[in-house]
């Protein structure tokens, strides 16, 4: 994860690595990111005093949440992604894909079906229903793929981010 100092002096988290300005990287997970706020590693790399936001690690967690169903959405309009369970089991006979997704509050056997189906190709199931569906403008999406190529590996790699940062349950 890249965060930056911003022109007033506060911690950004960069989750697009676009933001001008020095980057100051750490892995993408909740104790690691607690851990440089509690020890003031952030003021160490960026060599002066900067401000951290009480609220940092939520917020990362909220921004690449936000990314990744953005992501997920520009699939879509790309004509990258194909939703519901039957289209999926379709296209996973005829097509390749770089991506499996299931609602994380979709039935269990559910996911494992789609699992079953493809058990070589990744599956992220750290999104609802009604997260995935608003992505998309539809109420709810339980099951969805992605074509393989550059959508479905951005997805992954910020999803796996994300899953380093959830809350542990």
């Amino acid at each position: 994860m890249r965060f930056v100092v911003g022109p007033d002096g506060v911690i950004v988290p960069d989750i697009s690595e676009r933001l001008p300005g020095r980057g100051l990287w750490l892995s993408a997970s909740r104790d690691i990111i607690d851990e440089a706020c509690a020890k003031n590693f952030f003021a160490k790399a960026a060599r002066g005093q900067v401000k951290i936001p009480e609220d940092l690690v939520d917020r990362v967690e909220k921004l690449l949440r936000q990314r990744c169903l953005e992501v997920f959405g520009l699939a879509r309009r790309a004509g990258q992604m194909v939703g519901g369970y039957e289209k999926v089991r379709s296209y996973l006979k005829t097509e390749k894909a770089g991506v499996l997704i299931a609602a994380n509050d979709g039935a269990d056997d559910g996911r494992s079906k789609i699992s079953a189906l493809a058990p070589e190709i990744p599956l992220i199931d750290c999104f609802s229903g009604g997260e995935l569906g608003a992505a998309i403008g539809r109420d709810r999406l339980v099951h969805a793929v992605i074509a393989e190529g550059g959508f479905a590996k951005s997805l992954l790699v910020e999803a796996n981010k994300l899953v380093g940062l959830q809350k542990k349950m």
